[in-house]
């Protein structure tokens, strides 16, 4: 990249008001204090809607920002960014939370923009822009010297950057610097030569580390060794693509077998509204096309589509990436990336697990290494008894409401989740935590493994694991902060809509919320134990003589068709089919606003036990985050309501 960049394209400022936008969209260029407010916590549901992501290069130029929300409106259509000869775009916290779609970066970089500036980024969206070529900085003093007319050299925008991450940034991505870098072939893990006290991920990264890594110091550039590598269908095309265009056709695979191509996001997509209804199914079949062709092509690993035949009901998937890592391969004390946010799902069963953009991903299939920074860790301590009906989604709910993740502290953290209330866990119950580390902005999430991991794997895969001495965190490990939680004074938690740390005690609501849709499912509530909470209060239900309330609809997905077959096997379907459930296959479906269970009119209300609600997540409606207690507990009363607070209302 050149020494000196000059920036002679417009800025778009994202601002709270639809007016300042269109205003810039029309041709005005305003200055930084006509901006009014920034917003904060773009997410890359508003940079490229699922309902976009239907290919996987250039032609996404069209469609930056479609989905972003000043006030009420959604101020900018196709090509507008590109048409209006932006190059500069500025935003407040946070910029990029929420999926680690490349495809939002991308689509800026072909629609021109060359830089983002923001008061701070969410750790994958900017690894990101680093690995295609976009610039990124937190500095708007470098905004002013743009505004002005200045070149800005190369080096304003490595400051405080790792050296590896600056090396990538001057190769103009990770690919340009990736085909000319040595990959040593995997060597046994070795143990840390000194005995300063470790974290557990600490120590999961030193035994996997490049052998040639300079640094590991807190916030140092490295890359790991990696166990497994998977994608799923809205990215595998995308990573084949940047893969061939790098590396040629067909490229060497590292370790092809540790390779796993999942088919889970887009397998619902006949069954959409907006999938069918806006005539997005030609590029739904696009991406599914893409999957396939590397599926085909390579010797990887594949959970491909259910057969119309397969159960229950046409089409699904055998399971959804998330969720089939932790039931099918992931072990304590490896790494594991993946193309979702939702990767550190996994890090219940105390392994390493993180999510990656496609760059990263196509880099790994062919070099066995991921690129990361070496993470400072938050220690989570929940001590104590969580009353009945409260649950990890909870857990997780207040602690999006807290200051300190609100206002970004958290983001590029270890969440390590510790005390006597999550011990008492199981795994599946961890898995929520840890997979909502994504809402939460940390890196990933971890519990260390115990005997309660042990049990998982012998019930789950018949595997007898030995605990190793080393999978513990240090007594006098370093951290970054911690977080004490009293387990008994949580409360059923939700987050109101927009945004997952809209946290609020249902105790607390001032006035009834109705509800028209009550959705139980994806990666985060789709789990055995889950389902144990849906029967729980849809069996208790039934014997009250209740339904699901007339005029509503309850959905409720199966994680994997493992939990299926458990479901069956306890008996539960009957009382789903007598409570008025609508079942759904596994896939990412509603979640991914893709498949049945979304809402479908910006006037309906959903109580949703899915991961997040930004604005579109699950439709136009709005979205309400609650544990599975809760939403079906809402779904027989037909307004949001605990568990408890139905029963105290039925028995009076």
């Amino acid at each position: 990249m050149e020494d000196t960049i000059r920036f002679d394209g417009r800025v778009l400022f994202l601002s709270d008001d639809p007016a300042i936008v269109r205003r810039q969209l029309s041709g005005e260029s305003i200055a930084r204090a006509q901006a009014g407010a920034l917003r904060d916590n773009v997410s890359t549901d508003e940079i490229t809607p699922v309902t976009v992501m239907l290919t996987y290069d250039e032609r996404l130029g069209r469609y930056p920002y479609v989905g972003f929300k000043a006030g009420n409106e959604m101020p900018i259509g196709e090509h507008d960014v590109r048409r209006g000869g932006f190059q500069v775009t500025v935003a407040g916290k946070r910029y990029g939370k929420g999926s680690s779609r490349e495809s939002s970066p991308l689509a800026e970089l072909s629609a021109g923009i060359r830089l983002i500036v923001a008061e701070s980024f969410e750790r994958i969206y900017q690894q990101n822009c680093d690995n295609i070529g976009i610039l990124t900085t937190t500095d708007f003093g470098v905004l002013d010297r743009i505004l002005a007319g200045e070149s800005i050299p190369i080096t304003e925008f490595l400051k405080g950057r790792d050296a590896l991450t600056q090396q990538i940034i001057r190769s103009g991505g990770l690919l340009a610097y990736s085909k000319f870098a040595e990959w040593p072939a995997p060597l046994a893990p070795v143990e840390a030569a000194d005995a300063t006290p470790r974290t557990l991920v600490e120590k999961i990264m030193a035994r996997r580390l490049h052998p040639a890594t300079p640094g590991t110091a807190h916030g140092d550039g490295v890359f790991l060794r990696v166990d497994w590598r998977f994608s799923h269908d809205y990215f595998t095309g995308m990573c084949a693509h940047l893969m061939h265009r790098a590396f040629g056709e067909p490229a060497a695979l590292h370790d092809p077998a540790r390779i796993i191509a999942f088919q889970d996001h887009l397998v619902l997509a006949a069954q959409s509204f907006p999938h069918v209804s806006h005539g997005l199914l030609p590029g739904v079949a696009n991406l599914t096309s893409g999957h396939r062709e590397f599926v085909a092509r390579y010797p990887v690993l594949a959970h491909g589509q259910l057969t119309q035949d397969g159960e229950p009901g046409a089409a699904g998937a055998d399971g959804i990436c998330h969720a089939l890592m932790a039931e099918r391969y992931a072990l304590p004390g490896q790494i594991v990336i993946g193309t979702d946010s939702h990767t550190p799902h996994a890090g219940a069963l105390g392994c390493l697990a993180f999510g990656a953009g496609a760059t990263d991903i196509a880099n790994s299939w062919v070099t066995g290494y991921v690129r990361c920074k070496v993470p400072q860790t938050l220690r989570i301590e929940v001590d104590g008894r969580l009353a009945p009906g409260v649950t990890a989604k909870d857990v997780v709910l207040h602690l999006l409401r807290l200051d300190a993740i609100r206002s970004g502290d958290a983001i590029g953290l270890v969440f390590e989740y510790a005390g006597s209330a999550v011990r008492a866990m199981s795994v599946d119950e961890r898995a929520t935590l840890t997979n909502m580390v994504a809402e939460l902005g940390g890196f990933t999430g971890i519990v260390e493994p115990d005997e309660k991991t042990v049990a998982f794997l012998k019930a789950r895969r018949g595997i007898d694991f030995a605990l190793e001495p080393w999978m513990t965190s240090d007594p006098g490990a370093r951290y970054r902060d911690v977080i004490r939680v009293d387990a008994a004074s949580l409360t059923p938690m939700l987050a109101r809509p927009g945004d997952p740390g809209n946290g609020v005690a249902l105790a607390e609501l001032d006035a009834p919320v109705a509800i028209d849709i009550a959705y139980g499912g994806s990666c985060t509530a789709g789990k055995r134990d889950d389902f144990d909470a849906y029967h729980d209060v849809l069996a208790w239900g039934v014997a009250k003589g209740l339904r699901v309330a007339q005029g509503r609809s309850l959905f409720l997905q199966f994680g994997t068709m493992d939990v299926h077959a458990y479901c069956e096997a306890q008996g539960y379907l009957k009382t789903f089919e007598a409570a008025g459930v609508t079942l759904i296959s596994p896939g990412c479906g509603a979640c991914a606003n893709c498949g049945p269970g979304q809402s479908t009119s910006a006037d309906q209300v959903t109580i949703s036990a899915i991961n997040r609600n930004f604005p579109g997540r699950s439709g136009p409606g709005s979205v309400w985050l609650a544990s599975p207690y809760t939403v079906a507990a809402s779904a027989l009363a037909g307004r949001i309501v605990s568990f408890d607070e139905l029963k105290a209302t039925v028995a009076s």
